[in-house]
This record gives structure tokens, C-alpha cells and sequence, in this order.
């Protein structure tokens, strides 16, 4: 059965680069659901075409996508040590088909990134300018920053119940913010 640990916290936090970063030191696979649904945008898929209307609009691809997508991803040899989920769960909805398959795959820790609403504007405007990715626009990222308030968010509650959360302060140097998180492996 494989560990999973999931990234929780509003875009821009920084999961992302925590995640590539503890994943290559636990030999964990980091998954990414944004970056699962970018490639599908790449490769000009029927999905990665839906999914670029809604990312564009600051909008979440439906869950039913997303889910099989993961557990496809999740059954890869490359999760057999444990894998890091960035960007997913982000509802109750997606948190509880999780739980669904707990039998294959056991969450051992929930890391919550705690930043403030300018912060995260700042990093994602600055991602947007030197990534190009077509998601980062002010319009967009307080769009994503609203529906993480309303769909997301309730998510620490719900793992809190179950002893699972760890809050890290994730506005800082990436260095310190990696120190914080690795000493929960």
C-alpha cells in the first residue's frame, strides 16, 4: 500500500516546488493535477481542450476527469514508495473519493502552505510573466483565490477530524519553507 502525503493550500503557496523537491529526496512521486491536465493541454487532447477553456477562466475541471486520471497515475511504478498530491484534493467531493481508495492508498500526512491573499497575487503574477502559463492573470488568479476560499479551504477542517494536518508558514525562503516540511517525512 502507498503512502500518500497531500499538499494543501491556495495557488501560489508554493506547493509545487516543495512537492519536486521533498519528492526527489523521499524518492516520491509528486503529482501534480494541474500539471497532469496542463499536459493534455499541450498534447491538444479532447480534455486538455476543456480543461484549458476552464483553467483560463479560473474554473476547476470537473472531478470525474480528474479522479481517473489519478488513479491511473497513482497505479504507475513510480508511486510504489509513496506519492506527494499537489492540487489535489480541492474538494469535499474530490477528499471523499479519495477515501474511496484508501485501500490501495493510505494518506499518512495532509501539509497545509498558510500564505496571505498579496503574497500568493505577487507569486502568481511573477509565475505567469516567466512561466507563460495562460492561468496567471490577475483576473484569473482572484477567481482561483475565491474558489479555493470556498471549495478548498474546508478541506483543513476536514482533515484536522482526522489528526492528519500539519500547517506550515509557506512565505519565506523556499530553503527555510523545505526545511519545515521535510522534517514531517
Amino acid at each position: 500500500m502507498s503512502n500518500l502525503v497531500i499538499f494543501l493550500g491556495p495557488p501560489g503557496a508554493g506547493k509545487g516546488t516543495q512537492a519536486a523537491k521533498i519528492a526527489k529526496e523521499k524518492n516520491f512521486a509528486h503529482i501534480s493535477t494541474g500539471d497532469m491536465l496542463r499536459e493534455h493541454v499541450s498534447s491538444g487532447t479532447e480534455l486538455g481542450y476543456t480543461a484549458k477553456t476552464l483553467l483560463d477562466e479560473g474554473k476547476l475541471v470537473p472531478d470525474s476527469l480528474v479522479i481517473e486520471m489519478l488513479i491511473e497515475r497513482l497505479n504507475s511504478e513510480d508511486c510504489k514508495n509513496g506519492a506527494i498530491l499537489d492540487g489535489f484534493p480541492r474538494t469535499l467531493a474530490q477528499a471523499e473519493s479519495l477515501d474511496k481508495i484508501s485501500n490501495q492508498f493510505k494518506i499518512a500526512k495532509v501539509i497545509v502552505f498558510d500564505a496571505n491573499h498579496e503574497e500568493l497575487v505577487k507569486r502568481i503574477l511573477h509565475r505567469g510573466e516567466t512561466s507563460g502559463r495562460s492561468d496567471d492573470t490577475e483576473e484569473s488568479v482572484n477567481v482561483r483565490l475565491e474558489v479555493y476560499e470556498k471549495d478548498t479551504a474546508p478541506l483543513i477542517e476536514y482533515y484536522t477530524k482526522k489528526n492528519l494536518v500539519v500547517k506550515i508558514n509557506a512565505v519565506g525562503e523556499v530553503d527555510n519553507i523545505y526545511n519545515l516540511i521535510s522534517g514531517e517525512f
